[in-house]
């Protein structure tokens, strides 16, 4: 059988069509088409601004710039992460404190979406003697509830950004994800919600934090090469603050608004896998399903099972079981306190319910191109590992 890969990508024939006009324009980075593109997402998401830029990780890495801290100042962010981001609080030159996931007595619909909690947040803070700033991840498309987290670490909203590299179509409320704190991050790497060649962007509703970030994106310049050459531009610029080479080109940008014309259907296909997943799984003791939160609506970028004791068969067992047949999987996240290059971090006796987790849980495919019956044959595998693995 033909294997079944863990993610794959459209770009759709109108993406293909716009990349070539771009080409062919004679101007190929930022310009027009990323200004577009930054109205348009912001128009999206329902906030004031948006800057493009080139990752998501380095999204973290300007709004941290941005907010000029002190430098070496404490950032909290949860375990449970990709490493970009602890790797951006660190480049911005401040250290990262890690929270735990939420405690199996804290909300269990929290505790489902595998993400911090208000109580676990509080305590890495008092653990830190207090913290400067928070980046809050919207894990695997869960909507976390940015405010009451906010008050949990004794922060204003003004030192909170927001991670929604997992969070395209997420809702905390009735509240898309893209304008409730001082900033939010996005990314469009090819196997998120609104697929590209790579790509992030950053909203907000301060138009001054707008204005840094555009600067700070392309190495701290006022006038980026778009402004410097139209007709009555001038070559001279100013570098008031050191800052990256992060910029969006306009071939990036182009492809990214044809994308986001399918992206209403992309998220409605990824609500039917979700459903279809459910129904075929449910049936498999000691498989713990992804529950949809309470908090808002969940996007569904993920769909991540946790393989419990009951299940007859360890987690590692089952992500060899599956790849024998031509089954793909991943795991999010290894926790970052356990990384050698983090271990300076890492509070005395670990960080226990982020431990544990990712010792039993694994994401399955899930992505628009996904068919029912690819949906069904994963099902199946993962039936036949159960009883390999001796469950009744």
């Amino acid at each position: 059988m033909e294997p079944i890969p863990f993610t794959r990508v459209e770009i759709t024939a109108e993406a293909r069509a716009a990349c070539d006009r771009v080409l062919a324009s004679g101007w190929i980075t930022t310009g027009r088409e990323t200004l577009a593109f930054q109205r348009e997402w912001a128009d999206h998401v329902g906030a004031d601004h948006c800057v493009m830029v080139s990752s998501c990780t380095a999204a973290i890495e300007l709004c941290l710039r941005a907010l000029e801290l002190p430098p070496g100042s404490k950032v909290l962010t949860t375990t449970t992460t990709f490493c970009g981001v602890v790797n951006a609080i660190l480049a911005a030159g401040h250290r990262p404190v890690f929270a735990d996931l939420a405690h199996p007595g804290d909300s269990a619909n929290v505790a489902d979406t595998y993400m911090v909690s208000e109580r676990t947040v509080r305590e890495a803070a008092d653990r830190a003697g207090g913290v400067d700033a928070m980046v809050v991840l919207h894990f695997a498309g869960h909507p976390a509830d940015v405010e009451a987290l906010a008050r949990a670490a004794r922060l204003p909203l003004s030192r909170v950004l927001e991670d929604a590299a997992h969070g395209i179509g997420t809702s905390v409320g009735d509240r898309m994800v893209g304008g409730i704190s001082q900033a939010t991050c996005f990314s469009f790497y090819p196997t998120k919600n609104l697929p590209m060649p790579e790509g992030g962007a950053v909203t907000t509703g301060d138009a001054a934090f707008a204005a840094k970030l555009t600067a700070l994106r392309l190495h701290g310049m006022s006038a980026d090469a778009w402004n410097r050459y139209l007709p009555g531009g001038s070559w001279r610029y100013t570098v008031a603050a050191p800052g990256m080479k992060a910029n969006m080109t306009d071939v990036q940008a182009a492809i990214g608004r044809e994308q986001m014309k399918h992206l209403p259907r992309w998220q409605a296909r990824r609500d039917e896998l979700r459903d279809r997943y459910d129904k075929r799984l449910a049936g498999l003791g000691g498989l713990g399903l992804p529950q949809p939160s309470e908090r808002g609506r969940t996007a569904w970028h993920l769909y991540v099972v946790r393989v419990k004791p009951e299940f007859g068969m360890a987690r590692d067992d089952l992500i060899a079981f599956l790849n024998e047949r031509g089954v793909a999987t991943s795991v999010h996240f290894i926790p970052s306190h356990t990384m050698p290059a983090y271990a300076g971090f890492a509070p005395p006796g670990g960080l226990p319910n982020a431990e544990a987790v990712f010792e039993q849980v694994v994401s399955l495919p899930l992505y628009p191109l996904l068919t029912d019956t690819q949906v069904d044959r994963v099902c199946a595998v993962v039936g036949e590992a159960r009883a390999a693995g001796g469950a009744a």
